[in-house]
């Protein structure tokens, strides 16, 4: 089996590629970024893996590589992330977010119809949401030029689904956590602070709340999840998250704790940290994958969140063999 995965440069990208070489696939990885290209070399050295790069931003940059390599499926990262960019470069997020979907979606129609799609989507798209847990025929209301332009590639798979008989699928993904996290998640702020005081590197960690809640889960089973949309016989979109939500403070509280630190004494609030526009808690309802696909979020986000403390503290004091 052959697959395509973009954006591997990002947490979920990378764990794709982890996922499908260990079933056996041939994967070529897609990046726009040269300095991941390299890295990517030397980490993943199978002769199953294979990385490119490409401007995701030109339209129909991905038709040649759909036409080239006709993979079983396509597993789509492309995307600005979000964090505390959700406003950053809107133009720029909507052709990347929006734009670049569509542009697979339509090479497969045109070249390659028999290729398994499974998109990225967010929970971002469900915006300011006033339902208990979002389900998939809950309303969209985005509030970010993220969560809209994620919303337009979500519409796309939809249509093509329905009007080209494509074999494609949204995940709608809600927070999902791990070592692999880049620094503009608030999840990965917390882990580095708890880690960089415990060891003296700093003595504060700033947040804009702590009464922010989340549906948080753990990455790589997100990604087992969009695996299972692509191989299913039947596509579909599916909400994927814990439904449970978890605060900030909770947060805080385990990751200083698992340092034997209280966090009362080092988290401080500022109103620079506080997002532009805040959505209500949004939490997943994922019973619909776990009825059809068997899916569901096993991993705690307490023991998400004591893995990446542990991961900062190595990063800064690594261990030295005896």
């Amino acid at each position: 089996m052959k697959s395509i995965v973009t954006g591997v440069g990002g947490q979920d990208g990378h764990y794709m590629v982890e996922l499908l070489l260990s079933r056996g696939w041939d994967v070529l990885g897609v990046t726009s970024n040269s300095a991941t290209l390299e890295g990517l070399a030397q980490e993943f050295t199978s002769s199953q893996f294979t990385a490119t790069l490409l401007d995701f931003e030109a339209p129909n940059a991905v038709e040649h590589l759909i036409k080239e390599h006709l993979p079983d499926a396509f597993f789509n990262f492309a995307a600005l992330a979000t964090g505390s960019g959700m406003f950053n470069e809107p133009a720029k997020m909507s052709r990347i977010n929006g734009g670049f979907a569509l542009d697979v979606l339509e090479a497969a129609r045109l070249w390659h119809p028999e290729m398994r799609i499974c998109q990225a989507s967010s929970a971002e798209m469900f915006g300011d949401s006033s339902s208990d847990s979002e389900n998939e025929r809950s309303c969209f209301r985005p509030k970010s030029p993220y969560g809209a332009a994620k919303l337009f590639a979500h519409n796309m798979i939809g249509i093509y689904r329905s009007v080209y008989g494509i074999h494609c699928s949204s995940a709608i993904l809600f927070n999902h956590e791990s070592i692999r996290r880049p620094d503009s998640f608030v999840t990965k702020k917390i882990a580095c602070a708890a880690a960089q005081i415990k060891l003296g590197k700093t003595k504060t960690l700033a947040l804009g709340s702590l009464e922010t809640s989340r549906d948080w889960g753990f990455a790589p089973e997100y990604v087992d999840a969009m695996f299972l949309m692509a191989t299913q016989d039947v596509p579909n979109d599916y909400v994927v998250g814990t439904g449970t939500l978890t605060s900030l403070k909770y947060l805080c509280k385990i990751a200083f704790e698992h340092v034997n630190l209280d966090y009362n004494d080092y988290v401080v609030l500022d109103s620079n940290f506080i997002r532009t526009i805040e959505t209500q808690p949004l939490r997943a309802c994922p019973e619909s994958i776990f009825r059809d696909l068997g899916w569901r979020a096993k991993t705690p986000i307490a023991e998400v969140m004591r893995d990446m403390v542990d991961f900062e503290m190595e990063k800064i004091s690594p261990i030295k063999p005896a």
